[in-house]
């Protein structure tokens, strides 16, 4: 039987919903491969797993609690999930940060990027004026509407962009000296960013003709809404000033250098903050070089100094195949920087310890209640070679031990409470790749993860060192968003882990010493 025809209107014209289809099926072809096809609001971050910043709290102990969703079973058996890869990047310079279900991560070419933490799709990408070597932060918007983005790059400007869309809040030039770097992630706290100054200025000098040296490291304390300067802390108080000439005629200056290549460490408790600086560029080296700072968070004022090494004044023109060392110190130090974050740590007697790794091989104890008196201290190293040093960007730590890779290879376990070794494993490097362990370690509950040099990233017991699981990232990637993609080196940022998942970014080149293998991805594995 045939029906009734259909009344003109509807016949001609389908419905609102069919139109609203169409435009949504258009706009997701039209997307970039591996474009995520939807993007809602970042969920609350502190109702999923997340791994934060550089340390993952405060006290940077780049420690996972029950958010790892891991033991040490499951990181046995973990799978490479997806990977992604850096259009036109030869170094993942940033850590994975995970929160809200999402993954951002920068890269050398000044992009950061938002990917979904389960697939990794792509939600947005922004792109600063220069290479973003930071870990990205995240902290509420004001009011808590949202969720803030907050990152550094390599001229010196502080960002801060929308973590659900990308696009931009506020960018601040926090330093006007030319060679001012941002490579410390910014800690967030309470409507503020705490933002960590260096500077390539060592390198520079190894040109005769530059006037070396006028740099001072500095930390500021920024509103996280606006980007509004509240204070700035210049870890040298004095103003450099023309001291003497080289032998070409150049002028020198001094004083200059303890840069902040790392995270700030918050302890609000205290009220304070720690740092650990670089050395210095010029003679004569000041008391706040190669030291672990103390500054008050709300005024920036320096509380306490514990200087590690003094005299170690050098830059780049003092390295045995310089072309010229016109620049270098006559009386030159080793170049046994603090670069990476001092660890916070609570001991089972009820006192705290901040655990701080130098490049010379040692790594300290310090007690922030009696200004920064040495608790322990313990040599990793009979002799380490100028510039390259052996602990370079950090460790991390649980309740019973801190971590830390090694320059010369291998992994170290030592007690927080007394220094004491617990368990040394030697690791040998893929075949016929670089060894060491530069990057930081992460710990979970039973397991500390490491990338090394040769490009392998490990999985160990926490309690005895044993490896229970290695993969190489050094090989080519088939990724989510079709870019051809290739892993390399770790020789800086950690690999992060949160909720049952594994994030490493694969490509470290490093500086010329050092000679790492260039890379442009981002792995993510699981135990599924």
């Amino acid at each position: 039987m045939q029906s009734d025809p259909l009344p003109a209107p509807a016949r001609y014209n389908p419905p609102m919903k069919f139109f609203l289809f169409l435009c949504l099926s258009l706009a997701a072809f039209a997307q970039e491969p591996g474009s995520c096809v939807s993007n809602p609001p970042v969920p609350d971050i502190a109702s999923r797993p997340s791994w934060n910043g550089w340390g993952n709290g405060a006290g940077n102990a780049r420690y996972q609690g029950a958010g790892a969703q891991l033991d040490a079973a499951q990181a046995a058996k973990l799978k490479l999930k997806w990977a992604f890869g850096f259009p036109g990047a030869k170094s993942v310079y940033g850590q994975p940060t995970v929160a809200g279900g999402r993954v951002f991560v920068a890269v050398d070419t000044g992009t950061v990027y938002s990917l979904d933490a389960a697939t990794g799709c792509q939600y947005w990408s922004y792109t600063a004026a220069a290479g973003v070597r930071t870990a990205i932060s995240i902290g509420p918007g004001k009011d808590g509407h949202g969720y803030l983005a907050y990152f550094g790059d390599q001229k010196g400007t502080a960002y801060a962009v929308n973590a659900q869309t990308g696009a931009e809040v506020w960018k601040v030039q926090v330093e006007s000296h030319p060679y001012a770097k941002l490579t410390g992630a910014p800690q967030v706290y309470q409507g503020r960013i705490y933002v960590p100054v260096a500077s390539g200025e060592e390198a520079a000098a190894g040109n005769p003709q530059y006037e070396c040296c006028t740099f001072r490291g500095s930390v500021l304390a920024l509103d996280a809404y606006t980007g509004k300067q509240i204070w700035k802390t210049y870890l040298i108080p004095e103003v450099a000033k023309k001291t003497t000439r080289n032998s070409l005629g150049t002028q020198r200056w001094a004083p200059s250098g303890a840069g902040v290549w790392s995270a700030p460490t918050l302890d609000p408790k205290r009220h304070a903050l720690y740092v650990g600086t670089g050395d210095a560029y010029s003679e004569p080296a000041t008391g706040n070089s190669d030291a672990i700072v103390a500054l008050d968070m709300n005024t920036g004022k320096i509380l306490w100094a514990a200087q590690d090494l003094a005299n170690d004044a050098w830059v780049t023109g003092c390295l045995e195949n310089a072309k010229s060392k016109e620049n270098c110190p006559d009386n030159a130090g080793p170049d046994y920087d603090f670069g990476a974050s001092p660890i916070l740590r609570d001991l089972p007697s009820g006192k705290t310890v901040l655990i701080a790794p130098q490049k010379s091989g040692i790594v300290w104890a310090h007690d922030p209640d009696r200004k920064g008196a040495v608790v322990w201290k313990t040599s990793l190293a009979s002799k380490v070679p100028t510039a390259v040093g052996q602990l370079n960007f950090g460790g991390s730590a649980d309740e019973r031990n801190a971590f830390f890779g090694l320059r010369t290879g291998g992994i170290v376990a030592l007690s927080v409470q007394n220094g004491e070794r617990n368990w040394f494993t030697p690791i040998e490097p893929a075949a016929g790749r670089k060894s060491g362990h530069d990057g930081a370690t992460s710990v979970i509950s039973g397991v500390v993860f490491s990338g090394g040099w040769d490009g392998v990233l490990r999985a160990l017991s926490a309690s005895d060192g044993k490896i229970l699981w290695q993969f190489d990232m050094a090989q080519e990637f088939k990724t989510v968003n079709g870019v051809p993609a290739e892993g390399g080196s770790m020789g800086a940022a950690g690999p992060t882990i949160a909720g049952g998942m594994v994030f490493a970014g694969a490509g470290y080149p490093g500086v010329p010493v050092q000679a790492g293998k260039p890379g442009n991805v981002l792995l993510a594995f699981s135990a599924e």
